[in-house]
């Protein structure tokens, strides 16, 4: 653990707000600049942020600059644009225009990005953490008035920093198994195929190492970093936390698909008389949510089959809805997207992390977190706040009618739920949402 001390940790109050962050931190930075995202847009935004780390890097050409981002995502177009190469395109396009050079590496978790991908997520500039889900494009960072509504913390601490570093540092770079995306031509296939099946191997055992902070303060910080359904270590300490409590749980979570195991733990803790709160997006604050059944498409029944399991949930809970130990709230706000995912518990422990809290997460993908143990709630004031700030857009749901039935639905999704729910792919599907 780390200290940390309460006036070390911000909270931005917003995705515009987090991104003037991330530029001002950007444009301060001295030594060393390490970002972990899912990925960085060839978009404004994208290209802002880019930018900007290359005039960083003239201002001080000792500024150590290195971004992690998955390795296959960064070479497909968005869904829908087959004829295009990626962002990885605009990484070689913008280091060839400059004179100074950044590394990006390409980080494959798995061999197909369907079966999991880089989601460790975090910012270090010099001594600052800057923790979010987000990644890096225009809607994450609310670049022309659309948003994706994430959690935006700073947190001030050199241990923090330097303990995220040293696994980049010691996973990414040091084991050169995360090639180069801006620099020249990538390893052939078969050079790609071992490393990844090393990459892997590694990722599953590989910890982030124990602190060696000196300091003191009344908030303790730690890092967790989980790949794969066995040992992972994030999964255990998210059981743990739900395990542990004993008045109030606070869940975020934008895809409503819970693991078994977590449910299981849920349940005995409403049984417990947790009072539960859960916050989740509605199906029209998923980002493969399409109102126009004209253009839509089979990957857009995702938002609907989530919504079909959050009724499903709440109908065999509707009990602890009606005594109150269970709080239902789904959040919109007119065609914005909710992306935000964590813990609270006993108003004392905050897990931020970019965790879905789906069985994708749990058994697919590179993730991790940061733990606060607020223990003398020094935290308290600041989270209410960030907690009114997401619930103001959020309706309170107590009982299953008051999701959208599916006889409600549009033709095209409800045929296509039947159609899933007969041939049981429902089942599959749930696997990697």
């Amino acid at each position: 653990m780390a200290g940390i001390a309460a006036t070390d940790i911000t909270i931005a109050d917003s995705a515009a707000d987090f991104k003037q962050m991330l530029l001002t931190e950007i444009a301060q930075a001295k030594s060393r600049i390490y970002i972990s995202a899912l990925y960085i847009q060839d978009d404004a935004a994208g290209r802002e942020v880019l930018t900007a780390l290359y005039q960083a890097k003239a201002q001080t050409p000792t500024l150590d600059i290195c971004l992690f981002v998955d390795f296959h995502r960064a070479q497909r177009g968005l869904i829908g644009e087959k004829e295009h190469g990626g962002n990885r395109e605009l990484y070689l396009a913008l280091e060839q225009q400059h004179s100074e050079s950044i590394n990006i590496y390409g980080v494959p978790v798995k061999r197909k990005e369907l079966l999991g991908v880089l989601h460790l997520k975090g910012m270090v500039i010099d001594n600052v953490l800057l923790y979010s889900g987000a990644s890096i494009n225009d809607i994450y960072l609310q670049q022309a008035g659309r948003y994706r509504l994430d959690r935006y913390y700073r947190l001030q601490s050199q241990a923090l920093a330097d303990n995220f570093c040293e696994y980049l540092q010691r996973c990414f770079i040091d084991s050169n198994l995360a090639p180069l995306l801006n620099q020249g031509a990538l390893p052939d296939a078969k050079i790609i195929k071992r490393n990844i099946m090393r990459l892997t191997k590694l990722l599953k055992s590989s910890k982030y190492r124990p602190f060696n902070s000196t300091e003191h303060a009344d908030i303790q910080a730690s890092l967790f970093v989980g790949c794969g359904r066995r040992g992972n270590q994030l999964n255990r300490v998210i059981r743990d936390l739900i395990r542990s409590s004993h008045e109030s749980l606070i869940i975020f979570t934008p895809y409503f698909n819970l693991p078994k195991p977590l449910l299981r733990d849920l349940d005995s803790a409403l049984k417990r008389g947790v009072k539960v709160t859960l916050t989740v997006g509605d199906k029209k604050a998923n980002d493969f949510y399409n109102a126009d059944e004209a253009t839509f498409s089979t990957v857009e029944i995702v938002p609907y089959i989530y919504e079909r399991l959050l009724a499903s949930f709440i109908s065999r809970r509707q009990k602890y809805l009606d005594n109150g130990n269970l709080s239902l709230r789904l959040w919109q706000h007119d065609d914005n997207s909710f992306h935000l995912k964590g813990l609270v518990v006993d108003n004392r422990y905050h897990l931020l992390t970019g965790s879905n809290l789906n069985p994708r997460a749990w058994a697919l993908d590179l993730e991790n977190g940061v733990l606060l143990d607020d223990a003398k709630g020094q935290l308290t004031d600041k989270f209410t706040e960030e907690f009114q700030r997401i619930s103001q857009h959020t309706e309170v749901i107590s009982k299953a009618s008051d999701i959208e039935s599916v006889q409600n639905y549009p033709d095209k999704p409800r045929k296509l739920l039947k159609k899933l729910r007969m041939t049981q792919i429902d089942r599959l599907l749930k696997r990697f949402l």
